[in-house]
C-alpha cells in the first residue's frame, strides 16, 4: 500500500478544515494524480539530454534506461506527445515506484531533492483538482472564462503541472480557476512619478496624483506585506492564474512571486517598458495573416520599479468572436465536446501551421503554447480563426522583418534574436510539441494530422527545417534540475514528420 507523502497529508490536513466535504474524494484521487506526474516525469526521462542516463534502450513493450551510477530504469515505451496517465510505475534495480517525488529522491541527482518536493506538491495539488471538478456542461460555455475553468490536469507534458508550493488548499481553492472562484483584487497606491506607465490607465486607477495598482490577494498577503491596499474589483481566474477576466469583459495580468510549474510569476519592468510598443507592432503584423489571426492588444500596464508590484490591462479575446462564435484557448480544446471526425483536426492543423509559418517567415516566433493561442470556432465547431494573447515571450527577428519591408519595432533585449536556432525552437516547441501535440494526444495522432496539413503549406525553409530535423521541445526536467543556467535548455523530440516531403 502506498504511504501518503508528507506534502499529501499536510494537503489533506488543511483540506479537513477548508473544505471538509473534499476529505473523501481528495484520496481517491491521488493515485490517478501520482500517475499523470510520473508519466509527464517518465517522459523527460525517456527523451531529455539529461547527463545522469547515459543510455536508453528502447524494446516494443519497455524502456530502460541505464545511469551514469550503473543503476537502471525500467519502464513503459514513452510516447513524447501522449497526454494519457500510462505510467503507473518504473523500476528502479528492480525497486518498484509509483511516486514520482520518491523517484526522483532516490534518484539522487543534483538538485533532485528540491525538485522532488515540486513533483510532490504537483502530484498532491492536482489530485485537489481532480477531486474538486465540475461536471462538464452539456451546452458551451458562454464567457471566456468558463473554457480556462475546466482545464483541470494542466500543463500536458510538464511534471510540475499543478506544482503550486507556497499555495495552502484553502489558497487553491480561493485562487485556482479550475475551482471556479471569484476573486477580489486590491489596489496599492504608488506616486505616479514613482511609476512606470505605458499605454492608458484609466480613472478609477488613478487617486490624486497616485496610480493604483491591481494587485492579487495573495501577492498582498505573502509578499507586499504591509503594503496599503484597498478592495478593488472582482474577476474569474484565467488558466495562468494570477491573469483575471474582470466584470468589463477586460483582462488584468497581475504579479504572483510564487513559483507555479517553473516559473515565479511576476512582472518585469523590462515587459512593462515594451508592452505598448510590442502591442502595437503585433496589431499592425497580424494584417499579413489575410484575417487568420488577431492579437489581443495591451490598453495599459505600469510597475511601481519592482516586478512583484506591476499590472497589465489587455482587452479580451471575445472581441473577435462574432455572433455564435465562441473563442477558447487550446489548452481547453482536450476538454471540450468537437466533431468527430479526424478531419476537425486536420484542418485545426493547417490552420495553426499556416498562422505560426507565415509569422516565423516575416520574422515573429510566438510562444505559441495552449495557454497563449485561442481557438475561434463557429457554432457548429468549426475552426476558424486564432487569437493569441500575451506578448511577453514572443521573439522579433530584425533582419527577416526589414527583408519583407517591414520595420522592427524600436526594442532591444531578449526579445530581439536575428539566430534562426532560437526563432525555430520558441515557434516549433510550443506550437507543435505543445499546443498541437497536447491537442492530438498521441504521437500518431499528430502524426497524421501534420503529414495532411504540411502538404498544403509554402515550402519556406522554416518548414524544410521542420520536416528534416528532430522536433525541439524546452527540457523542463533538465531545466528544474539545473537551476544554474540560464535561459530555456531543449529536448529534440522524435520528429512525427521525419520522412515527409
Amino acid at each position: 500500500m502506498h504511504r501518503p507523502s508528507l506534502i499529501e497529508t499536510q494537503l489533506a490536513t488543511e483540506l479537513a478544515e477548508a473544505r471538509p466535504d473534499l476529505v473523501s474524494g481528495y484520496p481517491a484521487e491521488l493515485p490517478g494524480a501520482r500517475a499523470a506526474v510520473l508519466t509527464r516525469l517518465w517522459r523527460a526521462l525517456a527523451h531529455e539530454p539529461l547527463p545522469w542516463v547515459t543510455r536508453r534502450v528502447r524494446g516494443a513493450h519497455s524502456l530502460a534506461l541505464w545511469l551514469a551510477d550503473g543503476r537502471a530504469l525500467h519502464g513503459p515505451p514513452a510516447d513524447p506527445y501522449a497526454t494519457d496517465a500510462y505510467v503507473t510505475a518504473v523500476r528502479l534495480d528492480g525497486v518498484s515506484y509509483d511516486d514520482p517525488a520518491r523517484l526522483m529522491t532516490d534518484l539522487g541527482w543534483p538538485h533532485s531533492a528540491g525538485f522532488a518536493g515540486e513533483l510532490g506538491h504537483s502530484a498532491a495539488s492536482l489530485a485537489l483538482s481532480r477531486a474538486n471538478r465540475g461536471l462538464p456542461p452539456k451546452e458551451w460555455p458562454g464567457r471566456d472564462w468558463e473554457w480556462e475553468q475546466r482545464v483541470v490536469d494542466g500543463h500536458p507534458f510538464h511534471p510540475n503541472c499543478r506544482s503550486r508550493p507556497g499555495l495552502s488548499a484553502a489558497e487553491q481553492l480561493a485562487y485556482g480557476p479550475e475551482h471556479r472562484p471569484v476573486v477580489r483584487l486590491e489596489t496599492v497606491p504608488v506616486e505616479a512619478g514613482d511609476c512606470l506607465l505605458t499605454g492608458d490607465w484609466p480613472d478609477e486607477l488613478r487617486d490624486a496624483g497616485r496610480l493604483l495598482i491591481p494587485v492579487h490577494p495573495w501577492q498582498a498577503a505573502h509578499v507586499l506585506k504591509g503594503a496599503p491596499g484597498e478592495p478593488w474589483r472582482t474577476g474569474h481566474p484565467l488558466l495562468s492564474l494570477r491573469t483575471l477576466a474582470l466584470p468589463d469583459g477586460k483582462h488584468v495580468k497581475t504579479a504572483l512571486s510564487a513559483r507555479l510549474t517553473s516559473s515565479v510569476r511576476d512582472i518585469s519592468t523590462y515587459s512593462i517598458g515594451a508592452a505598448m510598443t510590442l502591442s502595437s507592432f503585433a496589431t499592425d503584423l497580424a494584417s499579413h495573416t489575410d484575417g487568420l489571426l488577431h492579437i489581443t492588444r495591451t490598453l495599459g500596464a505600469a510597475t511601481a520599479g519592482s516586478p512583484d508590484l506591476a499590472a497589465v490591462l489587455r482587452e479580451s479575446p471575445e472581441v473577435y468572436a462574432g455572433p455564435g462564435e465562441r473563442v477558447l484557448p487550446v489548452a481547453a480544446l482536450a476538454t471540450t465536446a468537437l466533431p468527430e471526425s479526424p478531419s476537425w483536426l486536420d484542418g485545426f492543423t493547417r490552420l495553426a501551421l499556416t498562422v505560426g509559418l507565415r509569422l516565423l517567415d516575416l520574422g515573429v516566433a510566438l510562444e505559441a503554447h495552449g495557454q497563449n493561442l485561442l481557438v475561434v470556432l463557429s457554432e457548429t465547431g468549426a475552426p476558424l480563426r486564432l487569437v493569441y494573447r500575451d506578448l511577453a515571450d514572443i521573439r522579433l527577428s530584425p533582419a527577416r522583418l526589414a527583408r519583407h519591408g517591414i520595420t522592427p519595432p524600436e526594442l532591444t533585449g531578449r526579445l530581439v534574436t536575428d539566430d534562426e536556432t532560437t526563432l525555430r525552437r520558441k515557434l516549433f516547441g510550443s506550437l507543435i510539441a505543445g499546443a498541437l501535440a497536447g491537442t492530438a494526444g498521441s504521437g500518431p495522432a499528430l502524426a497524421a494530422a501534420l503529414e495532411t496539413a504540411v502538404r498544403d503549406l509554402p515550402a519556406t525553409p522554416d518548414l524544410r527545417a521542420l520536416l528534416e530535423g528532430p522536433l525541439p521541445a524546452k527540457a523542463l526536467t533538465l531545466m528544474r534540475l539545473s537551476p544554474e543556467v540560464p535561459g530555456d535548455q531543449w529536448a529534440a523530440l522524435p520528429n512525427p514528420l521525419a520522412g515527409t516531403q
